[in-house]
């Protein structure tokens, strides 16, 4: 009896867990899914890259995503290079956003 005493206690708060607590999200759709416009540009070659795909690097405490090794190679010879050139096109793009 007291076996299935604690069996019923366990599946008890397992379901309370998995309706409430920590299991709620699965079922509840919390999970968005992810825009296209949250990914990276490769610095190197201007190409669109998820945030789970490619190459990553830490530059300098900036994240940067890279479509292959190659891409990666090429940015790790010259990393000022390829971050001054994207500084300057989002400064560009932010001022013909700004125009009237």
């Amino acid at each position: 009896m007291e076996g299935l005493f604690s069996f019923l206690l366990f599946a008890g708060l397992f379901y309370f867990m998995m309706r409430h607590g920590c299991g709620a999200h699965m079922a509840h759709g919390h999970h968005e899914e992810k825009n296209i416009n949250d990914s990276f540009v490769d610095p190197v070659c201007g190409r669109k890259v998820g945030d789970d795909q490619g190459y990553g690097k830490l530059q300098d405490g900036h994240l940067y995503r890279f479509c292959s090794k190659d891409c990666l190679d090429t940015f790790d010879l010259e990393p000022e290079r390829f971050i001054k050139e994207r500084n300057t096109n989002a400064e560009k793009s932010t001022e013909k956003t700004n125009e009237p």
